[in-house]
């Protein structure tokens, strides 16, 4: 559909907003795939829901099974723009560029070398996912990964299971934490937060 012809008032609306813009309104229909929003401002979108979307990916920082995990039809949002989709003519919205991102504040307040305990969330082929709380999670691999310690593979994990793990590095940019175990060595004298 050429969206410029069809709604002049809906391109007019997208080709206003600026990324970073924030835009507010109401849940209007939740997808397997997103959620709609019917936003404040703006013409209704003639053949969807409402203007803005939330992609999967953009409605939460932490994990979620199903988007009613994070909103609901009707509930009231604000999200930051973050770009227009002029195949569907509609506002590309975050929910989570709005909240603190969790790995950035466990990254300002940890240090390599740090001991936590953590929960184990899924034994992985490469190694023991952890769930360290407040939604962020750390790899420790069973085999060395780009020059990082291993936990042994004949350690016995099981979901669930409260372990004690140290901090080996956190990588912003990849959004990765690998950790290590406290008896691991590489860590020796180094002062341990409990």
């Amino acid at each position: 559909m050429d969206w410029q012809s069809e709604s002049p008032e809906l391109w007019a609306f997208l080709e206003s907003l600026h990324r970073g813009d924030i835009l507010s309104g109401t849940v209007a229909a939740i997808e397997r795939f997103g959620v709609f929003v019917a936003l404040d401002d703006g013409p209704g979108h003639p053949t969807l829901p409402g203007v803005g979307f939330l992609g999967l990916p953009e409605l939460s920082w932490r994990r979620f099974d199903d988007p009613t995990d994070v909103v609901e039809v009707g509930q009231r949002v604000a999200c930051e723009f973050i770009g227009s989709d002029t195949y569907n003519a509609e506002a590309r919205l975050s929910l989570k560029t709005l909240e603190p991102d969790p790995l950035q504040v466990f990254a300002d307040r940890t240090v390599v070398g740090q001991e936590f305990r953590g929960t184990v969330e899924k034994v992985l082929p490469i190694g023991i996912l952890v769930d360290l709380r407040d939604g962020v999670f750390g790899l420790v691999p069973f085999r060395e990964i780009d020059g990082r310690p291993a936990a042994s593979p004949a350690e016995d994990f099981e979901v669930g299971e409260e372990i004690a793990v140290v901090v080996a590095e956190i990588e912003l940019p990849k959004r990765r934490v690998f950790l290590s175990r406290p008896d691991s060595g590489q860590y020796a004298g180094v002062v341990l937060s409990t």
